[in-house]
C-alpha cells in the first residue's frame, strides 16, 4: 500500500552484505518490506513465531546450508538467538563458494537481543536498517493531519475512522504490555509499565527528569531507569540527547524524551479526533515529536540529532550534526504565522549553523529572516533526503 522510504536502501544492503538486520517495533511493516524486497529473486521466509517454522530449524546447519542459493528471510529472529553462531558459520561457508552477498535478511521488533546477539557473532557480517512508522513522504502530502492524528502504523493510518484507529492503537498497546514486554523483561508488571508510558506521553518533548517519573510512579530511580531503557530498546521511545561541545556556555545535560509515535501519544492519552488534540495541552509537543521523527528518518543515516539548550534560555528544537561538522539549526511551530523567540537567535550566534530553518504546519517556504526559511515539514524532509 505504501512505497516505504528505506526500499532502495535495503535492496543495496542486500546487495553487498551477507546478512541485513531489518529493525523496527511490530506492525511497522517489516515483514511487507522484506517480502517485497524478496519478491524478484528467490527467496524462502521462516515466521520464527510459528512453531512448524521452527521445527525446520531444529538441525539450523543443515537447513540453511540446504538454501545458499536462496534470501532466507528469518522473522522474529530475537526469539531464536541461539541461531547467530549457526548464521556466522554458514555466512562464512558462502563466502568460501563465492556468495557474498543477500544471503539473509533478518527481522526483529526490538533492539536489544538481536544487536547484542548479531553484534557478537555477525560482526563484519550484516548492516543494520530501522524501519520506523509511516513518514510523510510515504502517505502524501495531503494525509499530514491524519498521519499525525493517528501515527504511523500502517493499520492505523488505513483504519476506516478514527474511533476504529484509536481502539487499533489501545489493542497494539495492551498487546505490547501483555506479549511483548514480558518476553524481554518477565519481572516489569504490565499495570507499571503502562502507568509509566503514560506518564512520558505526558511528558512529551520536555527534558527527562527520571527521579520525578520515579516519585510519581512509587519505584526508585533505578527502576524507573530500566523502564526507560526497555521502551527506548524496544524502538518506542527516543532519548534526545543534549549538544555538548559548545566551551564556555552552561549547557542543559539531559536528553529530551519523546514517545516515537504520534498516535501512540494519542492513545495513551485517550484522544481520538483532531478536535480533541487541538484542544488538548500535548498538542505542541506532540507536533514536535512528530517533526522530529519525520526529519531525523529522512537525514538518516548521515547526520545525528541533538537540541541545543543553555541555562540562559537559549534554544534550537533540533540540531542536526553533519559529517563535515556543519549544522542545521531547526525551530518547530504549530503556528501558520510563526515567530522567533530571541533564544532562537541567541542560540544561532553561539553554533553558527549552516542553514536555520522553521518548521511550520503550512503548505508553502517563507522567508522569515535574510538566513530563516520557514518550510513545510514536507519540503524539509525532501531537503534532508538530498543531503542524506
Amino acid at each position: 500500500m505504501f512505497e516505504r522510504h528505506i526500499h532502495a536502501l535495503l535492496l543495496d544492503e542486500l546487495q553487498h552484505n551477507p546478512a541485513v538486520a531489518l529493525l523496527g517495533p511490530r506492525q511497522v511493516g517489516k515483514t511487507t518490506l522484506a517480502l517485497e524486497a524478496a519478491r524478484f529473486r528467490p527467496s524462502v521466509y521462516l515466521d520464527l513465531e510459528s512453531e512448524r517454522d521452527r521445527a525446520k530449524l531444529a538441525q539450523p546447519e543443515l537447513y540453511l546450508a540446504g538454501h545458499l542459493d536462496k534470501l532466507v528471510i528469518l522473522d522474529e529472529v530475537h526469539r531464536t538467538p541461539e541461531l547467530f553462531p549457526v548464521l556466522r558459520g554458514v555466512i562464512d561457508q558462502a563466502r568460501r563458494q563465492k556468495q557474498r552477498s543477500g544471503l539473509y535478511l533478518l527481522l526483529g521488533s526490538a533492539s536489544l537481543d538481536l544487536l547484542k546477539q548479531s553484534g557478537e557473532s555477525l560482526a563484519g557480517r550484516i548492516a543494520y536498517l530501522e524501519l520506523g512508522p509511516l513518514l510523510l513522504s510515504e502517505t502524501g502530502t495531503e494525509q499530514q493531519d491524519k498521519l499525525w492524528l493517528r501515527g504511523g502504523f500502517p493499520e492505523s493510518m488505513l483504519a476506516p475512522s478514527d474511533a476504529r484507529s484509536l481502539r487499533w492503537r489501545q489493542n497494539f498497546i495492551r498487546a505490547y504490555l501483555e506479549r511483548d514486554i514480558p518476553l524481554f523483561a518477565p519481572r516489569i508488571a504490565a499495570d507499571t509499565l503502562r502507568r509509566f508510558w503514560t506518564m512520558l506521553a505526558h511528558a512529551q518533548g520536555s527534558l527527562l527528569n527520571v527521579a520525578q517519573l520515579a516519585r510519581n510512579l512509587g519505584v526508585d530511580a533505578k527502576t524507573a531507569h530500566a523502564y526507560l531503557d526497555l521502551l527506548c530498546a524496544l524502538l518506542l521511545v527516543r532519548r534526545l540527547p543534549p549538544w555538548h561541545s559548545n566551551a564556555g556556555k552552561r549547557l542543559v545535560k539531559s536528553s529530551k524524551v519523546y514517545v516515537r509515535d504520534s498516535g501512540v501519544v494519542h492513545a495513551l492519552l485517550d484522544i481520538e479526533n483532531i478536535d480533541g488534540l487541538l484542544s488538548h495541552m500535548v498538542v505542541g509537543a506532540s507536533w514536535e515529536g512528530f517533526v522530529i521523527e519525520n526529519l531525523l528518518a529522512h537525514a538518516a543515516p548521515n547526520a545525528q540529532g541533538f537540541f541545543y539548550r543553555t541555562s540562559a534560555g537559549a534554544e534550537i528544537d533540533l540540531l542536526l550534526h553533519w559529517p563535515d561538522g556543519t549544522l542545521w539549526a531547526i525551530e518547530i511551530k504549530r503556528s501558520l504565522a510563526p515567530k522567533l523567540e530571541r533564544g532562537f537567535h541567541i542560540a544561532c550566534e553561539d553554533l553558527k549553523p549552516l542553514r536555520k530553518l522553521v518548521i511550520y504546519p503550512g503548505h508553502e517556504a517563507i522567508p522569515l529572516a535574510a538566513d530563516i526559511t520557514a518550510l513545510p515539514l514536507a519540503a524539509a524532509c525532501a531537503a534532508l533526503a538530498r543531503m542524506a
